[in-house]
């Protein structure tokens, strides 16, 4: 059910995003706006970044084989990356640029009423996708908004989260800019509009690098799930003691776990192999994102 909630909030992004393009793009060659044509792209940027997602999501959810007996799951967090270093490169770099341009050889803006009226609808379609986005990121959230950036798996949400409410921030500033220019007489303005935009999209790309990093090189599981794995092998009458429950994310549904355990000494083998087995049923019916449970027995010298 989170996958297709993320899918769905993937697509809802892309449709939106298409169209606020075309009409940044129409609106730039009216007006002449710096700010517009830097919304524009990032505008398309944003479009091929859900592509990415869309692609990433489809391939994580290949079933294992030889060459990647553990499955897919990863290749979501791979592109979720490569869609972090798009938003710096193109969104962030591209807007300083042009609006640096703009700065440096500002060009009086026409027709802003056309302008102000594709703002106001890029806005309200982009509210409309950061609304299904935060509805998604909200209904896994267990603390502050900043502790789920930072704790979440769920690497497609919070790139669509992220970037829907950097688009809305660009937009207010490109508001802004254009106005000043108007009141002003100065289009300097508009180009300041443009710097700023890829200043606080260089910043949220910087967050979901980091972010998209840690996922990718393997993140734990929430510690109250590693809690409730450890109290489920610790409940059976022939374990002594729970020493080890080692978890990684393989995506964000999908988790592996290691559970190293002392065992009672005086059970046979046989013994040990039922327990193991029931060990690793009741984990994996207790918790469905638990994909693979493997229970290590260890002697607690070695400990």
């Amino acid at each position: 059910m989170a996958a297709q909630g993320s899918t769905r909030t993937i697509v809802i992004a892309l449709v939106a995003n298409l169209g606020i393009a075309v009409a940044k793009f129409v609106a730039a060659a009216i007006t002449g706006s710096s700010a517009m044509l830097t919304e524009g792209v990032h505008s398309l940027v944003d479009s091929t970044n859900q592509l990415l997602l869309i692609y990433g999501t489809r391939r994580s959810r290949k079933p294992p084989d030889a060459l990647h007996p553990f499955g897919y799951g990863r290749e979501l967090y791979f592109w979720s990356f490569i869609v972090a270093i798009l938003v710096f490169a193109l969104g962030a770099g591209v807007s300083v640029y042009e609006g640096i341009l703009h700065i440096l050889d500002p060009e009086p803006a026409f027709s802003p009423m056309i302008a102000f009226a594709v703002l106001g609808i890029a806005f309200a379609l982009e509210g409309w996708s950061t609304l299904a986005a935060l509805r998604d990121f909200n209904a896994k959230r267990q603390g502050t908004i900043w502790q789920e950036v930072r704790d979440t798996k769920d690497a497609a949400t919070l790139v669509i989260l992220l970037e829907n409410s950097g688009a809305l921030v660009g937009l207010v500033v490109a508001a802004i800019g254009l106005a000043l220019s108007l009141l002003t007489g100065n289009p300097m303005w508009d180009g300041l509009a443009s710097v700023l935009i890829g200043l606080v999209l260089g910043v949220l790309a910087v967050v979901l690098l980091y972010e998209a990093k840690g996922l990718l090189i393997g993140e734990a599981a929430d510690p109250e799930l590693v809690a409730q794995i450890r109290s489920c092998a610790d409940g059976h009458d022939n374990i002594v003691a729970v020493h080890d429950v080692k978890t990684v994310h393989s995506s964000p549904t999908m988790v592996t776990a290691i559970i190293s355990a002392d065992f009672v000494d005086t059970i046979s083998a046989r013994e040990v192999e039922q327990t193991v087995r029931a060990i690793e049923q009741q984990v994996a019916q207790s918790f469905p994102i638990v994909a693979r449970v493997y229970v290590r027995p260890r002697d607690p010298a070695d400990h």
